[in-house]
């Protein structure tokens, strides 16, 4: 009898001579999943019918006697013998004899385990759980067998816990760490793995990560629950905060976020077996070299299917990545140019992963050391779709074991499969088989029975490649009337069989079919199509897309509705339509045919006009203060009005990716004016929400092109805006060369406002160097421009800076006689974070006079101001200081309660200055009291 083994800690497998049994069926793979969960005990035939059917049929008990029939035939063809299978009164048994089961293998290790001595106990438990090989019967769909899944799932829980707690007793804390915050991310509500982590990071050194997981347990309990954390875990949280050192702490790691980017899986996706099952076959090498990254290259020719193919897989084996799912576009071979870089790569993944923007590094290895520290211990697919390179795809690649990433890409890259040991999976054209299916799956059946040999023509003309005959099939799914010889006719009228789209892919003859749906749209239509090649961006949406066409948005939405009718395009976000590459190059060969080139440059003026006035009037909703005076858009632009700052915001995010190509795009186009212009417009937002990175890109772009229009006023800007960017970047040399720059040349302009600007900004560098003296010169001068022209809002500001100077400077007096004048401009002109700023550096001057309960009233209402605007960081330092007032007034459960929350706030937005709160408790504990020092 050959060595039989069945599994049921994973996908269900069964194996004769360490050969798979192929299971037939659905119904055949959950009659045996009941037998094995109950293996040594009968299974009646109710229960099985059960099992197999929610509504079971008349017949159900003669084919479950047919189900169990087939299964012993089978396990007996392998070699098994007929007696693993037999018959009772009732039902039918199998016997746990005749080969061998993993949970049984589990259980018995587990009970050897707990009979043992501890110094060999854990390694017996981690025997046991190495048998799992994933969600147990993963890919057995039975709701009638989720009591026993379940059952399976807290025993391996219990296990793992155990086995935790006897590593951490044997003081292997650092060996476990990785382990457990993996598990931990799994289960976040298992509070006894919360607390052995938190155990674990403690011992090796890392309160503060300690404190952090903590925090994202508290908060998990509380959305999925609505419950605290337990005593025991609370009291060990207060254990850690007790006995945090002062002094600067480890840095804790961004939250691990369980993303999900996975595009959304195409309803009709066919065939493709064989591919599929290589792509499932990854897994297993996961399992084979546990210290590998598995990664597989599928690559092939535009349109044949890849990224179809890898997202409906990725859907598939979703549940096998609990720690999360990435997905970029890197748009290798976008005929418009616009490749993603592997840094913005990189940032999108770490924002994914819920890094915030002001906690992702400034230099690109820093980046990726992050991103590779993040996914350390956690299982997460990672898609990189459509890549040009490995050099495009290596800085994206994980350093550590658990993860899996599937790279597409129309070229083979050899680099990675020879260097980083990637699986090579050509990607061909679907077989006729399978390309009828796929015309069977949008046009039913019946249909393509009817006219056998026309669907073989279709097939033909369209080369059997996927995106053709997906249009092939939507042109006829929407004449249901015609037969498929009259569409069949129309195709072999199309003029000329065009060349493929790139040198060196097979003939497939898909611009033949692509001109065919061209041919039948109307002359506006068409007009529109070409037009959109123009576009630089992602997708576009319906305003930009009226201006770029030079028509009304209620012409331009109907147009861009018969493309995508005509799967010519795609609306893949409501209200923004997309391309596919081809289709894209398509769209932009017929346009160099059609459209005078001084059509398609006025075209390209009056989208990126479009993308300036809709920002620069959503800008002054975020800052009404602009230093750039409007311009009234051309003929045939159609600006977006936004309703308030929230409806602004959510535009700018948005159009994030479109308006950051739109600056690029009008600087290699020539315009100039448009490109600085733009990059002024998006300032603010890309400030307010810390994008650094993307700031400093589209600024030194904007530098670049007022440069080359010898435009004094937006080098200054561009350069006033580069410096305060680097500034926020701590890159203080640098942003000192820029604000220098910007100095000079506004120097040259009857420009006081802006002058101003720059004075102020040179002063917060400077203060942020500890120069508060020369600090204190440039504030002093940014409030004489300003009072000279006349802006008392920016006076306000000038003024509140001069105070908090004088109070840097220990000059209090003065503090609070500059901060007082502002307060009352502040509040004059309703500006609620002027008054905030104002009300902070109030309470540090009276913090410092020793008037700590009028410092207290001042940091209470800064912070009032604070919560209502909602910024987060700010409520953070203000607490801290409000901590401080309270603490030197005696009141030290207050002082407690106010860090407790800043800490609190920053362990959320993942801030470095967590540190400052935990040094405060260590400070406490040490002298008893304080005096506050500063921020």
């Amino acid at each position: 009898m050959a060595d039989l083994w069945f599994g049921v800690l994973g996908p269900l497998d069964v194996r004769a001579g360490g050969r798979r049994i192929p299971l037939h069926g659905p119904r055949q793979e959950r009659a045996l999943a009941a037998l094995l969960l109950d293996a040594g005990h009968a299974v009646t035939v109710d229960r099985l019918i059960d099992v197999v059917w929610e509504e079971p049929p008349a017949s159900a008990r003669r084919q479950i006697q047919d189900l169990v029939s087939k299964l012993r035939r089978a396990l007996a063809d392998a070699g098994a013998g007929g007696d693993v299978i037999t018959t009772v009164r009732g039902g039918y048994l199998l016997w746990p004899g005749v080969g061998r089961l993993d949970v049984t293998e589990f259980e018995e290790l587990v009970a050897s385990a707990r009979d043992a001595e501890p110094a060999h106990a854990a390694g017996l438990l981690r025997q046991a759980l190495a048998l799992w090989r994933g969600e147990p019967l993963g890919g057995v769909d039975c709701p009638a067998l989720a009591g026993d899944v379940r059952t399976l799932q807290e025993k391996q829980l219990a296990v793992w816990e155990e086995w935790a707690k006897l590593e951490l007793a044997a003081g292997r804390h650092h060996e476990v760490t990785a382990e457990l915050t993996a598990l931990v991310e799994r289960h976040p509500l298992r509070e006894s793995l919360v607390a052995s982590l938190m155990r674990a990071m403690t011992a090796a050194g890392r309160a503060a990560d300690a404190l952090d997981v903590y925090h994202r347990a508290r908060e998990k309990l509380r959305d999925g629950l609505g419950l605290d954390p337990g005593k025991e875990l609370q009291s060990l949280y207060e254990r850690i905060l007790r006995a945090a050192e002062p002094g600067p702490l480890p840095e804790p790691p961004p939250p691990p976020v369980a993303a999900s980017q996975l595009p959304m899986d195409a309803f009709g996706f066919v065939g493709r077996g064989g591919e599929l099952a290589r792509l499932d076959a990854l897994l297993d090498h996961v399992a084979l070299q546990p210290t590998a990254v598995a990664m597989a290259v599928v690559s092939g020719s535009a349109g044949v299917g890849k990224t179809a193919l890898v997202t409906h897989w990725a859907h598939r084996v979703r549940d096998r990545f609990p720690g999360g799912h990435l997905y970029v576009n890197l748009r290798g071979f976008d005929p418009g140019g616009s490749m993603v870089a592997p840094e913005e790569a990189v940032r999108g993944f770490l924002f994914a992963l819920g890094v915030p923007p002001q906690g992702v590094p400034p230099d690109m290895d820093a980046q990726t050391a992050l991103y590779r520290s993040l996914l350390a211990g956690r299982r997460v697919l990672i898609v990189l779709d459509n890549a040009h390179d490995a050099g495009q795809v290596r800085p994206l690649l994980p350093g550590s074991p658990g993860c899996v990433v599937v790279v597409t890409s129309r070229n083979r890259l050899p680099a990675l499969v020879a260097k980083e040991g990637a699986v090579s999976l050509p990607l061909n054209l679907p077989t006729g088989g399978e390309a009828r299916e796929l015309l069977a799956r949008q046009l039913g059946d019946g249909r393509v029975a009817a006219e056998p040999d026309t669907v073989d023509e279709l097939i033909a003309r369209c080369g059997r490649l996927p995106l053709a005959l997906a249009i092939a099939a939507a042109r006829a799914a929407v004449r249901p009337g015609v037969p498929l010889a009259a569409i069949a006719a129309e195709l072999r009228e199309a003029p000329g069989v065009l060349d493929a789209l790139d040198a060196g892919e097979p003939a497939t003859r898909v611009r033949a079919v692509f001109s065919w749906s061209y041919r039948i749209l109307g002359d506006e239509t068409a007009r529109m199509f070409r037009a959109l090649a123009t576009h630089p961006g992602p997708r576009i949406g319906v305003a930009a897309a009226a201006s770029l066409a030079g028509v009304p948005v209620r012409d331009a939405r109907s147009l861009l509705e018969r493309l995508a009718g005509a799967h010519l395009v795609t609306e893949d976000a409501p209200g923004r339509y997309a391309f596919h590459d081809l289709m894209r190059a398509y769209a932009g060969e017929l346009a160099d045919l059609h459209d005078p080139p001084g059509e398609r440059d006025a075209a390209r003026r009056r989208l990126h006009d479009h993308y300036i006035h809709t920002a620069e009037q959503a800008d002054r909703l975020l800052d009404p203060h602009q230093d750039i005076p409007p311009e009234e858009p051309s003929a045939g632009v159609v600006a977006e009005e936004h309703r308030d700052q929230p409806d602004a915001l959510a535009w700018f995010a948005a159009e994030h990716a479109a308006l950051l190509a739109a600056v690029e795009d009008a600087a290699r186009s020539g315009l100039d004016a448009q490109a600085w212009r733009l990059a002024m417009a998006l300032y603010d937002y890309l400030d307010l929400h810390s994008h650094l990175h993307d700031q400093i890109a589209v600024q030194t772009t904007g530098l670049e092109a007022a440069r080359r229009l010898g435009d004094r006023a937006g080098q200054a800007h561009s350069h006033r805006r580069l410096g305060w960017a680097l500034r926020r970047l701590d890159r203080h040399d640098d942003a000192h060369v820029h604000l220098r720059s910007a100095l000079d040349l506004h120097e040259g302009l009857d420009d006081d406002r802006s002058l101003a600007h720059v004075h102020g900004n040179l002063s917060g560098v400077l203060e942020r160097q500890g120069r508060y003296a020369e600090a204190l010169v440039h504030a002093e001068r940014a409030l004489e421009l300003y009072t000279a022209a006349g802006l008392p809002a920016w006076q306000a500001r000038a003024l509140n800076a001069v105070g908090w100077l004088h109070g840097l400077l220990g000059d209090y007096d003065k503090a609070l006689k500059h901060c007082g004048r502002a307060l009352w401009m502040h509040e004059a002109s309703a500006d609620r974070r002027g008054q905030a700023a104002t009300w902070d550096s109030l309470g540090f001057a009276h913090h410092h006079l020793g008037s700590h309960q009028q410092a207290v009233a001042c940091f209470t209402r800064a912070l009032d101001l604070l919560r209502y605007l909602g910024d987060r960081y700010g409520q953070a330092e203000t607490l801290l200081v409000l901590g401080d007032a309270h603490q030197a007034g005696g009141e030290t459960g207050e002082s407690l309660r106010a860090w407790r929350e800043a800490h609190d706030i920053l362990v959320e937005l993942n801030h470095p200055d967590v540190g400052k709160a935990l040094a405060r408790f260590g400070r406490r504990r040490e002298t008893g009291s304080s005096s506050g020092a500063p921020r």
